[in-house]
């Protein structure tokens, strides 16, 4: 099982990952995280990014994942190959030729989970702060999520442990782990 959280930046998505991963863990899943790979990006990303950039953290994202899923039954993804080519399409376009990659891989994913756009983003050392351009990578990710007809769950904003029994409904999995009695009764 993979899932992934998209959004814009500055949204939630890290820290619903830490939440859904440690429930996941209660659950008795053997779980992987898939970090953000834009921080590690050699190249200018942002508002100045990059083909080479945009590239360079797609087939990295990929790479993670399929790292990830070599030894566990559950990755939980920050960001998803939509995120990252959003970025790039509101820099540069649509690239044909990145496109059938896309399309491809967004059949990996059990699940992708849409975090809502609820808040302006806060200085972290790394993504750009401005209001405009967060609001731009949202919406160029509402157009490729109809454009590539993804199926995605959405979330409702204000956030809170909400969220996270939000994604294990629709994955069909218990929202509280099954509770073991401390003392078995004797028989």
């Amino acid at each position: 099982m993979k899932i992934a959280f998209i959004g814009t930046h500055g949204v939630g998505k890290t820290t619903l990952c830490y939440d859904l991963a440690a429930r996941l863990k209660r659950l008795d899943y053997t779980v992987e995280l898939v970090k953000e790979v834009a921080r590690t990006c050699p190249l200018p990303i942002n508002r100045d990014t990059t083909l080479d950039a945009q590239s360079w953290i797609l087939h990295t994202q990929i790479a993670e994942e399929l790292a990830a899923q070599s030894g566990h039954e559950t990755v939980v993804c920050d960001r998803s190959v939509l995120d990252n080519y959003a970025y790039l399409v509101h820099r540069l376009g649509r690239r044909p030729e990145l496109d059938p990659l896309v399309a491809s891989w967004l059949s990996t994913y059990s699940g992708l989970i849409k975090i809502p756009l609820w808040r302006p983003p806060r200085y972290d050392g790394v993504r750009d702060v401005g209001r405009d351009f967060q609001e731009a990578i949202d919406r160029v990710l509402d157009e490729l999520i109809l454009a590539f007809g993804v199926d995605v769950v959405r979330l409702t904003a204000p956030p809170g442990p909400h969220w996270a029994d939000t994604v294990l409904e629709q994955l069909d999995l218990p929202v509280r782990a099954e509770q073991v009695p401390l003392f078995p009764e004797d028989a």
